[in-house]
């Protein structure tokens, strides 16, 4: 944005910014605002190693150590002095080392010793051939190839050097990182504490699994979705339950969640229905940013502020739901849980194997199914596209991603498409 302009005033004067359009937003847009509005307030706390996982580093973390801390072996083999093969092709094998010896010995011209993976280097050698590329005669081995000076050698600080910054502040700890950090002899670390958001579902219609249901009324799965897709990225959730079409019960669950939590998250009530409330309530105790989007399924979407905390309204429909929140309510909080090298999959290219109906005017994320051959990427729609229809999601493996501008796709055509694994 070339402007600086605030929130409150954005939301007071729509016309300020030309490309603002809170009654139909552009999904880029709707990222770059969402973004430029999170005010973030992390905290952090130690925890044990072996407990980090999934947890976003609050530190910079750099090496007391070298790794690996000597010379030592890549392979089962012999390790000699490379200039003992000069005058001749046979050494003698006077000794055996094996991982974890810490015996100084020196290995003298023309011997060689048997040393195993991780055993260190003896000191007289510098280069190690596996036992498959020598001949073994009693007690020697006979070399006929002249390899590399240092071939099969990890050297002293190869992975890690001492004083080198291992992993950056803001990194999301995988399996990698938690082996990496302990290689260097760290059994604590420093992160940012988990995220907590509140989130709950409103409607006179909407039915928590497990009780009885009657002609009309619906269960609720975006209460179990959110939660699941919440949990995923290793949020602490609050379940403030089912709310109904109620303004004051809506406006009094919206101030304890503003006290509650991080951020806030509702499904259903953002649409232009007699009952959908959210609006006029975040119009009167907190500041509205947008509450429409140019996207299919995904339209009525709300993002607005109480106080500092962020609120993201998601459709009621369970599939605009879950995409919504893929697209902009998952990028949003891993940027407040401080995880700065988050993106979303990259757009990958693969053959449509059947037609696609669409209309240009709004970007579109249809279910798509993946398969993989000799010939390429093929990819086609999943049946029953409705927003509402969750299984569709289901059976999915991918999204089809249909830029705005974009027609009706033919047989054969090649389209965008997002991993659906790789959103989390």
């Amino acid at each position: 944005m070339k402007k600086t302009i605030t929130l409150e005033n954005l939301v007071n004067d729509p016309g300020c910014l030309s490309e603002y359009d809170p009654n139909a937003m552009t999904l880029d847009i709707a990222r770059k605002y969402i973004h430029k509005f999170l005010e973030i307030n992390l905290k952090t706390e130690y925890v044990k190693t072996e407990d980090a996982l999934n947890r976003i580093l609050s530190e910079t973390i750099i090496s007391k150590i070298n790794v690996p801390n000597y010379n030592n072996s890549a392979m089962d083999g012999f390790a000699f002095n490379l200039k003992s093969l000069k005058e001749k092709n046979t050494l003698e094998v006077s000794t055996t080392i094996l991982a974890g010896n810490l015996s100084k010995q020196k290995i003298k011209a023309g011997f060689a010793a048997q040393v195993m993976t991780g055993s260190k280097i003896p000191n007289g050698t510098d280069t190690v051939l596996p036992f498959e590329l020598v001949k073994q005669e009693n007690n020697s081995i006979v070399i006929n190839e002249l390899p590399k000076k240092g071939a099969n050698i990890r050297k002293l600080g190869e992975d890690i050097k001492k004083n080198g910054e291992v992993l950056k502040q803001g990194t999301f700890l995988r399996p990698a990182e938690i082996g990496l950090i302990a290689s260097i002899g760290i059994s604590k670390i420093k992160v940012f504490k988990k995220l907590k958001v509140s989130f709950f579902s409103t409607g006179d219609e909407v039915v928590k699994a497990g009780q009885p249901i009657k002609s009309g009324q619906v269960y609720d799965s975006n209460h179990y979705t959110i939660q699941s897709m919440l949990k995923r990225i290793n949020i602490d959730c609050i379940d403030l339950g089912i709310i109904p079409d109620n303004k004051k019960l809506i406006e009094k669950t919206l101030k304890k969640a503003t006290k509650l939590s991080d951020a806030i998250i509702t499904t259903g009530g953002v649409s232009v229905g007699k009952a959908d409330y959210m609006k006029d309530i975040l119009k009167k105790i907190g500041r509205v940013l947008f509450w429409k989007l140019s996207i299919k399924p995904g339209r009525p979407m709300a993002y607005g502020v109480f106080q500092t905390t962020p609120y993201f309204g998601l459709p009621g429909n369970p599939v605009a739901a879950m995409i919504t929140f893929y697209q902009l309510v998952q990028p949003a909080l891993k940027h407040l849980m401080g995880h700065v090298d988050y993106k979303l999959p990259p757009l990958i290219k693969a053959k449509c194997r059947k037609p696609v109906s669409k209309k240009p005017g709004r970007m579109e994320f249809q279910r798509g199914l993946l398969t993989i051959k000799n010939e390429g990427l093929f990819v086609e729609p999943t049946p029953h596209q409705g927003s509402a229809v969750l299984s569709s999601m289901s059976k999915a493996n991918c999204l089809i991603v249909l830029d705005m501008d974009q027609g009706s796709i033919k047989v054969d055509e090649y389209v965008n498409i997002q991993l659906m694994e790789g959103l989390v």
